[in-house]
Parts: C-alpha cells; structure tokens; sequence
C-alpha cells in the first residue's frame, strides 16, 4: 500500500475513533441530567479545542476535511455536555 493510501485510511479512523471519544460525554450528559453534576471544565476545555481545530480544517489550503469532521461533534458534545454540568 502506498503512503497517500494509507494516510488517507488512518485519517478516516482516526476520525471514527474521535467521533466516538466525543459521543463518550453522553452518559455524563445523562448523569448530569438526573442530578449527579460532572465537572464541566474540561468538556467546555474541549468545546473550545475543537473550534479551532475546525476552523483551521476547514481555513487551510487544501481544507482538512477528515480534521474537522473529527472535530465537529466535539464542539457539540463539548457545549451540551459544558451547559448540563453547570
């Protein structure tokens, strides 16, 4: 397999693998919901991390779009997960 190929094929899993570490907040979302607060400085830490990671995915040339794919639900998790835990 060629470099670029592989390249290509470890940003796509390293996209998956990111997706899913952002979707992971959910049963901190859910405890904060039933009254057992998490601390939300980190997922607000996150939140912030991965708008400018999208930003810059999505700024530079050529545009980085598995980085911001990567990224995205970082920022929503990040906020849901920041706004549930205050």
């Amino acid at each position: 397999m060629d470099n670029n190929k592989f390249i290509k094929y470890l940003s796509w899993i390293a996209t998956a693998m990111s997706i899913m570490m952002y979707v992971s907040y959910i049963p901190q979302i859910m405890d904060n919901l039933s009254g057992s607060k998490g601390n939300p400085i980190q997922p607000l830490v996150a939140a912030i991390n991965c708008s400018l990671w999208v930003v810059y995915g999505l700024c530079k040339k050529p545009r980085d779009i598995p980085l911001a794919t990567a990224n995205f639900p970082g920022i929503i998790f990040g906020i849901v997960t920041f706004l549930t835990a205050i």
